[in-house]
């Protein structure tokens, strides 16, 4: 007879129910446009397809920042990734707010179009409201 390990899952888990979501140009400020995107993954190449899916739409793939961080939930563990994209400390802001929010088998990713002021500190404020955006509409 073989034992089957235990897994403990202590997560009340919030998961998409689709593979590509986008929401346009949610955020504004001194120039900078956001968007933000998200779907469901279960592996890196999930997480490449919605990346190239997201840029198949010429106007993101020629943005200033495509950040991300996922979340995968696979045999009781979590695997995390992030994505700064030229934008330092972006992905980041994305996975805590995910850990937070509890959110897995996701990937969500806030687009910047650079408006040519820069906006220091309130660029991380932006990425939170955008994460927090999606999560909400999930």
């Amino acid at each position: 007879m073989t034992q089957q390990a235990t897994r403990f899952d202590f997560e009340n888990k919030k998961i998409p129910r689709t593979d590509f979501v986008l929401f346009e140009n949610i955020i504004e400020d001194r120039g900078s446009r956001y968007s933000v995107s998200l779907g469901l993954v279960r592996d890196r190449n999930d997480i490449k397809r919605f990346l190239r899916r997201l840029k198949e739409n010429k106007k993101y793939l020629k943005a200033d920042h495509n950040t991300w961080a996922t979340r995968i939930a696979k045999d009781g563990a979590i695997f995390e990734t992030k994505s700064d994209d030229g934008e330092v400390g972006a992905g980041m802001v994305i996975l805590r707010v995910m850990q937070k929010e509890e959110v897995s088998d996701c990937v969500i990713c806030v687009t910047r179009w650079f408006g040519g002021v820069k906006l220091m500190g309130d660029r991380f404020k932006h990425v939170q409201d955008a994460t927090k955006h999606a999560i909400e509409q999930m």
